[in-house]
């Protein structure tokens, strides 16, 4: 496929009052594979200057990931026990140990520069923490972080999982937050590698399945407020438009409320 065509300036979404913009694209349920991949491109275009920061929100078919510091005693009962119960097990670049996705769960992927916080990663993750503490707290999940443990947690329970990833100052991979996702599938394995890890969602706190979209909308504006940007709306088909070969993100199943 031909170089998606270099247009200068950005399409309205350039307009930097009162921040630079984030551009926030929602393709739905995307493959991992397909996902990675398409974060690999967007990496690219963000370092060539072809787009400005954005923030991918969306959902996986069931998938197992593999962080750069995950063992195998983490996935106990072997990865073709796994494929067997209809879950991928894929290996990806990002930081951390074995996590999971599937429907109902909310991805974060942020293409973004780290020059605005003096390239410093663990002043990118805090906010990333900060993030996912605002957004459940304004649907009334008390949140919070737990001392030499990952991620975000409610009371004793891990709601919230982060892993980055960047290449020459920009940032791919990001967080996941459960919202209406089986949680079965995290008793099968050692998750984040931390032993004995019990894992909640947005609907076991609350007692009955939330609106992913609207939470996707919380988070979106949280992240803005948090990273000092402006939120932008873009379509999958306007982004491929912008960055070549990232087609895998059109036309895809709308998220799932």
């Amino acid at each position: 496929m031909a170089p998606a065509p270099r247009r200068s300036p950005h399409p309205p979404l350039a307009t930097r009052d009162p921040a630079p913009a984030l551009w926030v694209v929602r393709p739905g349920v995307v493959p991992y594979e397909e996902a990675r991949r398409a974060q690999k491109r967007l990496e690219a275009a963000r370092l060539d200057g072809d787009i400005p920061d954005l923030l991918l929100l969306l959902e996986h078919p069931p998938v197992y990931t593999k962080g750069r510091r995950a063992t195998p005693d983490e996935l106990p009962m072997g990865e073709d026990w796994y494929r067997m119960q209809g879950i991928e097990v894929a290996e990806t670049d990002r930081g951390g140990r074995v996590t999971y996705h599937g429907p109902g769960q909310l991805v974060g992927y942020p293409i973004v520069s780290l020059k605005p916080y003096g390239d410093d990663v663990h002043e990118y993750i805090r906010r990333m923490e900060r993030v996912i503490v605002a957004a459940l707290a304004d649907w009334n999940v008390d949140a919070g972080l737990i001392d030499g443990l990952t991620g975000v947690w409610a009371m004793e329970r891990k709601i919230g999982s982060i892993g980055v990833h960047v290449n020459r100052g920009v940032t791919t991979h990001g967080c996941a937050i459960n919202v209406n996702n089986d949680l079965q599938p995290f008793e099968w394995i050692v998750p984040c590698g931390i032993e004995a890890c019990r894992m909640t969602s947005l609907t076991r706190e609350l007692g009955a399945e939330q609106d992913l979209e609207a939470f996707s909308a919380t988070v979106s504006d949280r992240f803005a407020e948090i990273y000092e940007r402006t939120a932008v709306e873009v379509g999958t088909d306007e982004l491929a438009e912008w960055a070549a070969d990232v087609d895998s993100l059109a036309g895809r199943s709308p998220a799932l409320r």
